[in-house]
């Protein structure tokens, strides 16, 4: 078997340090994919870089929690706050979801405004992917499923970090790796079955879910180099600087993370193992 690897950059479109990092890791890095968050500031100068950048993978970073409705806040009340902006109570939002079918509604209302907007742009739909990993929230899930088939997606992305590998490839946080990969196994194997018989493409892991706003240079590389047959993803939140749109994380090095996308010896890394550098448009082509 081949090594296929789709390197993907979250949050495209939130600013305009994301969108150069975005653009400067994949011409002269390891970047392969970006997932673009329609409803942010710099969208507008993430969209004029893309159509500049056709080998780019865009997909639609689909955002619930953390982020700026597509539709008037009218139609989206219970999923908003005070401000009028997604809330972070990704547990309490979740219940809702799953007991009350007038919120399901305004969900598939939400995520079908988004889906407008990228159609919108005129940008071929390379994947779906979520903000904060929404998506595994099962009826999320069978909802954007539906719309991805619809509006014509390449794949989606299953966020699910295989433990024992990432405890090999990083040596730390055994705990943590095995509570999240067992917790999360079964509903993304789910994820996973049911994107394929709608027949999209799927990752067959993803490498980034433990190590979120830290994927620097050493993390990044030494994820290449346990690197499985198959296709796997790695992901990340670079920027080419911290920006003032809204209080980070405070563990998110997003300057750290972009530079592991350019570093020479990690493209240098990716040659050396053998490794195919795919976005999900060409790893479905060669399904």
């Amino acid at each position: 078997m081949t090594k296929r690897l789709i390197v993907t950059a979250d949050d495209f479109g939130r600013s305009v340090p994301v969108n150069e990092a975005v653009e400067d890791a994949h011409v002269n890095g390891i970047l392969t994919s970006a997932s673009l968050m329609m409803t942010e500031a710099a969208v507008d100068d993430a969209v004029a870089r893309a159509r500049r950048l056709p080998e780019l993978g865009v997909g639609l970073h689909v955002t619930l929690v953390d982020g700026i409705p597509a539709l008037p806040p009218a139609q989206v009340s219970a999923l908003i706050g005070p401000d009028g902006r997604f809330g972070r109570d990704l547990v309490r939002l979740g219940a809702r979801i799953y007991l009350d079918r007038s919120v399901q509604d305004q969900v598939r209302a939400e995520m079908r405004a988004q889906f407008e907007l990228y159609a919108a742009t005129g940008l071929p739909l390379a994947h779906v992917d979520f903000h904060h990993h929404y998506h595994q929230h099962p009826t999320v899930f069978d909802l954007v499923l539906e719309l991805a088939v619809e509006y014509g997606a390449t794949g989606i992305r299953v966020p699910w970090e295989p433990p024992l590998r990432s405890f090999a490839a990083r040596g730390d946080r055994l705990g943590v790796r095995l509570w999240n990969g067992l917790f999360h196994w079964r509903r993304c194997a789910r994820m996973r079955a049911k994107a394929r018989a709608a027949g999209l493409t799927v990752n067959d892991r993803s490498f980034g879910v433990n190590d979120s706003g830290a994927m620097d240079y050493a993390k990044v590389a030494s994820f290449l180099d346990h690197l499985p047959d198959g296709l796997s993803e790695i992901y990340s939140h670079p920027a080419t600087r911290h920006w003032e749109v809204r209080p980070m994380p405070p563990h998110y090095h997003v300057a750290e993370e972009y530079r592991a996308l350019v570093e020479p010896a990690n493209v240098t890394r990716v040659k050396d193992r053998g490794i195919q550098l795919v976005n999900f448009s060409q790893a479905a082509e060669q399904a």
